[in-house]
């Protein structure tokens, strides 16, 4: 019997890339996120009859309720969560950020997450069969210049991630946090409100991972035997590694 994933934020990058790993391996698909016309573009490349497609915004409390409570008998026993939904805005210092920016950040990469993890773990539980699988960042524990509330925000999914697995012991369900560096997908052109010039500098030069680099990530750990759990995965392409403290000399 093929297993179902929900997987957030499908429409692009990470989540797209998973999605079409996850149905070229036979399971069925639950695809969320807030652009239809590429949801529903997406479900007739890979098939209507296994993938079910959702549009809301993880942002909103009483859209996933629903989202969750609508789900179609077949596609309900949900085996694994993908919290892929997020995103970056601005590179500027704090003092000079936008308040909007901040609080879309927490609502999404924070909250959304939040949302749909508490909707689908009961069910999980219930079965003891299941797999949470955030998408948390590198930003989480190596700061940068204008990483502020998005490196906040996804050392929350860290620390999240860590803490349901010790509220799951005993259980049987999995959680893993997966952590990419420099990556190229539609990241730094969300992040720099649509522009693409400025959004290829940040990869000018270099071979950063791609979205099927990390979902071939996100599919090993969700096929690991079912004793094995990946707590937390980093990983950067080659090209990017840590650098020296700043010193500031007067």
């Amino acid at each position: 019997m093929a297993k179902t994933i929900l997987i957030t934020g499908a429409t692009s990058g990470f989540g797209r890339a998973s999605a079409e790993l996850f149905s070229h391996n036979g399971w069925k698909l639950i695809l969320t996120g807030r652009r239809s016309d590429r949801l529903l573009e997406l479900q007739e490349k890979l098939g209507p009859a296994a993938v079910h497609t959702a549009v809301f915004d993880v942002r909103d409390k009483k859209q996933v309720q629903e989202m969750v409570e609508r789900l179609p008998e077949e596609f309900r026993n949900v085996d694994i969560l993908l919290n892929n939904a997020g995103l970056a805005l601005g590179l500027g210092p704090a003092h000079e950020t936008d308040l909007d920016e901040w609080e879309t950040m927490v609502d999404t990469n924070i909250k959304g997450m939040l949302y749909m993890t508490r909707l689908l773990l009961p069910g999980m539980v219930a079965r003891r069969c299941g797999h949470i699988i955030n998408i948390g960042s590198i930003a989480a524990s190596w700061p940068y210049p204008g990483g502020n509330a998005y490196g906040g925000t996804k050392a929350f999914v860290q620390q999240f991630s860590r803490n349901l697995r010790a509220d799951l012991h005993g259980t049987g369900i999995r959680v893993t946090n997966i952590e990419p560096g420099l990556a190229e997908s539609e990241f730094s052109i969300v992040r720099f409100g649509g522009d693409k010039d400025k959004a290829a500098k940040v990869y000018e030069g270099t071979e950063p991972l791609t979205p099927v680099d990390i979902a071939e990530i996100i599919y090993w750990t969700a096929s690991r035997p079912a004793h094995v759990n990946i707590n937390c995965l980093e990983v950067m392409p080659v090209c990017q590694s840590w650098g020296n403290f700043v010193i500031n000399r007067k």
